[in-house]
Formats: C-alpha cells, structure tokens, sequence
C-alpha cells in the first residue's frame, strides 16, 4: 500500500501501468536546497564538455540511449520530435554548446545524471505528494500547469500521478511538485527503457543518492529499481 503522505519515512512503491519502461526511484530527506557549489558546477561543465567531444546533432540522434529512449515514447504512442523526451532535450543544448540551466542544486546534479544516461529524469517535492502513485497514461481531460507556466495536455500521454491527479511525465513536469527553496524530501524519478539493465538502472539511482548526499546534504537517501 503506498503511503497518504510520502513526506514520513516510509518506502514509496511506484504501479507501472505503461509498458516498455523500468523506473527507479531515489528518495532523499533533509535536503537543502540552494545554489550549486563550484564542485558542482565543474562536475557538470567537464560531463559537458566530454560530451561535446564525442557527440553532435546529428550523431545524437543514433547514441544507444537517445534511441532507445524514442522508441520507448513511440510504443507509447507519441512522436518523440514533437514531445521530446526532457534529456535528449538537455542533450541537445549541451551538444549545441548551450550548457544546461542553473536552477539549483538539486534541479543541477539530477539533469547532470540525466545527460550521462540519456533517460529522462524527474525530480519532485516528496511532501507535495500524496496518495497512490502510478505510472500510466493520462485519460481525458488530464492536465497540469508546467514547471515553464505552459499548460500540459496529458491525454494519453505518460503521466506519474497521485491522489490528486498527474503532476511529473518524462516530458515536463508540473509546477505542484517543484523543487524550491522551502524542498526538504525529494523524490527522483528515473524513466529508463526496458531494455536497460538492471544493473545500469540501479547504478544511475545509486549515484543519483551519493550525488544528492553530497551536493545537497542530504540524508537517509534510498535508491530502488521499481521494475
């Protein structure tokens, strides 16, 4: 049974009711959010620089993950250039020579595990969440005001949700559990296809704790393969 409040210190069990997806979930306490530190921010620059080295546009496209990752959003029903999966977005500026945004650094290091994998990572407020939470396809209707202010259609589209509604995708997540200042539990989603491993899948999620341990101060943090 999944929790009313994820914000006690319980374990969070994800239903996957897509198919062609594994999830896992990195769940942190304590966490403060701030700046990124200057470790950080070099961290992040090298990774970018590394990738600029071996990657342009057009050899993007055919990088394992970048594949992958389209056809998973393809078996979902939706074209990945129209609705582009959020890290072969981040890629695509990184590979431009545009960086990734600042926001903070939380937000920073799960976008710097998102361009080392190529999965799309979502990264949430755990006591904005409440209730049962799922992985399935948004029914009729469904919608959420997006972290950028723009109104998200979730018609049958890959939406994570609870209690009260959809509030993350591997597209854009909603403003109702962004990370800000005020963020103490975080909740990381990782959306991988099925045909990664297992064992890179648990590695991105363990490095996901180490880096928000590190980065962010922040304890008890949990990483678990959903499926």
């Amino acid at each position: 049974m999944i929790p009313e409040d994820l914000g006690g210190h319980t374990d969070l069990r994800i239903a996957i009711r897509l198919a062609g997806v594994r999830l896992a979930t990195v769940r942190a306490e304590n966490a403060a959010v701030e700046p990124a530190c200057e470790e950080l921010i070099r961290e992040i620059e090298e990774t970018c620089a590394n990738l600029r080295a071996k990657l342009n546009l057009e050899t993007l496209a055919h990088a394992e993950a970048i594949v992958a990752v389209r056809k998973m959003f393809r078996g979902w029903g939706l074209d990945p250039s129209k609705y582009r999966p959020s890290s072969e977005a981040l890629l695509r500026r990184v590979v431009a020579g545009k960086g990734i945004y600042s926001i903070s650094n939380v937000v920073d290091l799960t976008n710097l595990g998102s361009i080392e994998t190529g999965w799309p990572f979502g990264v949430y407020d755990a006591a904005a969440i409440a209730g049962e939470v799922c992985f399935r396809p948004g029914v009729t209707g469904e919608s959420y005001e997006g972290i950028g202010r723009r109104v998200w259609d979730l018609t049958g589209r890959p939406a994570l949700a609870d209690g009260k509604g959809p509030f993350g995708s591997p597209i854009s997540d909603s403003r109702r559990t962004q990370i800000t200042e005020d963020t103490k539990d975080v909740l990381t989603v990782l959306y991988a296809p099925a045909s990664a491993s297992i064992e890179s899948l648990t590695a991105a999620a363990e490095k996901q704790a180490l880096r928000l341990q590190k980065y962010a101060g922040a304890r008890n943090s949990e990483a678990e393969v959903v499926a």
